[in-house]
């Protein structure tokens, strides 16, 4: 790994913030290891988001909407300052419906930053994950 790429999150939008919620998955994860369920993690890491005093809301449910009818609804396993989703997994591996599901979260709040964390794995797995660009923030050349 090159240096450009060992740098490549540090400029991110929410950088703060997203330090503190992996700083904070970490510490659940060391004292947990692998091998409980998802519930047990999101347990443990509400307990640590409060403990740092990060402030969060847990199990947030958001209403889904096609041609301006609600649909259904989701309920993201966190809301972290009402900035960052963080969503938790405890699988073997993660594939690309869990990014693909991410963004999707991230449509549906109009958010923009998302952390993917996998407690099943030695070291702990942590994914970020973008809301995909808009058309409206393409170049105007492209829109032409």
């Amino acid at each position: 790994m090159n240096l450009k790429t060992r740098k490549a999150g540090k400029n991110l939008r929410n950088a703060e913030i997203t330090q503190q919620i992996i700083a904070a998955a970490i510490r659940v994860h060391r004292e947990l290891g692998p091998g409980f369920l998802e519930s047990i993690y999101e347990e443990a890491l509400a307990v640590e988001f409060a403990l740092s005093g990060i402030q969060f809301i847990r199990q947030y449910s958001i209403p889904l909407f096609y041609r301006d009818h609600q649909i259904g609804e989701h309920r993201l396993d966190f809301l972290v300052e009402g900035k960052i989703i963080v969503e938790l997994k405890a699988i073997s591996e993660l594939e690309d419906i869990h990014f693909a599901i991410g963004r999707s979260y991230l449509k549906a709040t109009n958010l923009d930053d998302g952390l993917l964390l996998n407690f099943a794995t030695i070291p702990l797995t942590i994914k970020r994950f973008c809301r995909e660009r808009r058309s409206n923030d393409l170049a105007p050349d492209l829109l032409a």
